[in-house]
């Protein structure tokens, strides 16, 4: 899970750049694409939290 939220913040940095230089698809394509990841990452770690929880129960 921690390959998800480095390649969302990869996603973020490429869209601030793609922004800065008026680069306007790329930058909300990569936003999206990091918004994306960010999200499943969150699922993710909900999903493992309470699979841990039920198994210690």
């Amino acid at each position: 899970m921690g390959n998800l939220l480095h390649y969302a913040i990869v996603f973020l940095v490429v869209a601030l750049v793609a922004a800065l230089f008026g680069f306007g698809g790329v930058a909300g394509t990569a936003m999206e694409g990091a918004r994306l990841l960010f999200w499943v990452a969150i699922v993710l770690f909900v999903i493992a939290l309470v699979g841990n929880f039920v198994r210690r129960v």
